[in-house]
């Protein structure tokens, strides 16, 4: 056991062992804290009474089907205005010079398909606020997955993106008809992403023009009402104060509580996002530094024990770092993604974001970890010969690992992930 150095933190530890919520004031006191070893170690004996010394991962991609946007969040360097009077048809793909893009239905469904041959269990799918699709481009969207991927998990659309949906459907729709509509289509569940930081002068300073607090809880809550499942999000790290921070996963954890006591589904993690100020409105910001995101994603186990899991995404917070949260309260790090384009880590850096499983397994066994394999809802994944299935499920998924993968054999849920097919250098593929 670590050894208190700072003293202050005694009746929060007291706390932990106990399983008694943590207040405000202990949040801030943690935070406040130089002893980062023993946040880690109060964060980690959290982690370790839920889950022991497993570590999740998956194999999933992720699909950003256009960066268009009405929204102007300072925080963001993804988007790209919309550009008035573009009328192109929605069933053609394009990418022009100013880095705008959209990708077909046709085009999203080829690489979910080709995700879904190689092994994959989930398609990630977000995107921009596009003005002119139709909603019924997104009912389109999981209904041709779900044909062309039958076991594939489509986790997609943010709660911002719904509110959006509600908005642009005509006749005007309801948050719970537009997810029980998306839900016939095939969605499985929501990301937790949009949450951003609960506050108003946050919001205000930093993303004014989206929806706030009430309304992404709306859709959380509405989501859990119909038994679907979702994730929660906090972007830490620009113009809020630590304080600000807790006050934002007090009220997801109050919401879950809420969720678990009367809802038919609830949130499966907390994914804390490191923001990455390069090339956004805030890049004047130096963003926080490792010691930071490692306190963060330690606090927030320790003020959301009601939430199973806390995810360290290795997009935003380095690999490495997410290797060391394993010690610091997060029990999963994300999965391949292959293609990720909202944020670049080195700013410059490429779309082409991909880990493959060995690669994955080893950051997790030297941090002293089992791997495992998870789907979106945390269900373990079998993989056998070339098939893969969902434990306690009848049923399995062949597929064909790419030649020259160097596929391992150790075991049920340690072979390997084989990449992708890269596409052309010049390819307007984001």
């Amino acid at each position: 056991m670590i050894t208190t150095t700072d003293q202050s933190l005694a009746d929060i530890r007291r706390k932990v062992e106990a399983g008694e919520m943590l207040s405000l004031e202990d949040g801030v006191r943690l935070y406040e804290s130089p002893d980062i070893h023993t946040i880690g170690e109060l964060a980690n004996s959290v982690r370790e009474r839920l889950h022991g010394r497993v570590a999740y991962y998956n194999i999933n991609r992720h699909i950003n089907y256009s960066n268009i946007c009405v929204l102007r969040c300072k925080f963001c360097a993804f988007y790209r205005p919309f550009t008035k009077g573009d009328n192109r048809s929605p069933e053609a793909s394009f990418h022009d010079a100013d880095g705008s893009y959209h990708v077909s239905v046709t085009d999203i469904v080829a690489r979910a398909k080709e995700a879904y041959e190689r092994g994959a269990t989930e398609v990630h799918i977000v995107g921009g606020l596009h003005p002119t699709l139709p909603f019924s481009h997104y009912t389109d969207m999981c209904s041709a997955i779900r044909e062309a991927c039958p076991h594939m998990h489509i986790k997609a659309f943010t709660a911002i993106e719904i509110i959006h949906f509600s908005r642009i459907a005509k006749p005007r729709m309801t948050i719970t008809d537009v997810l029980i509509r998306l839900r016939g289509a095939g969605l499985g569940s929501l990301p937790g992403g949009g949450a951003e930081i609960f506050d108003d002068r946050v919001h205000d300073e930093a993303f004014k023009n989206k929806t706030g607090e009430v309304e992404w809880f709306d859709v959380h809550r509405a989501a859990h009402e119909l038994g679907i499942y979702t994730n929660a999000t906090m972007l830490y790290g620009h113009v809020e104060t630590r304080e600000e921070r807790i006050r934002h996963l007090l009220k997801l954890r109050a919401h879950q509580e809420e969720s678990l006591r009367n809802r038919a589904a609830c949130f499966n993690c907390v994914i804390p996002l490191s923001f990455i100020p390069d090339d956004s409105a805030l890049a004047h910001l130096p963003g926080p530094g490792g010691l930071e995101d490692l306190k963060t994603l330690a606090i927030s186990r320790l003020m959301c024990p009601n939430i199973a899991h806390i995810k360290a995404f290795w997009i935003m917070q380095t690999p490495k770092l997410a290797q060391v949260a394993l010690e610091f309260g997060v029990d999963d790090i994300d999965g391949t993604v292959v293609y990720y384009d909202i944020t670049k880590r080195e700013g410059a850096g490429t779309t082409r974001q991909e880990l493959s499983v060995d690669q994955l397994q080893r950051l997790i066994t030297e941090a002293r970890c089992t791997p495992v394999e998870r789907d979106t809802l945390y269900r373990r994944v079998l993989r056998g010969d070339r098939a893969w299935s969902i434990e306690g499920e009848a049923w399995s998924v062949p597929y064909d690992p790419a030649p020259g993968s160097g596929e391992s054999r150790r075991g049920s849920n340690e072979e390997a992930l084989i990449p992708l097919t890269l596409p052309d250098r010049d390819s307007p593929d984001p």
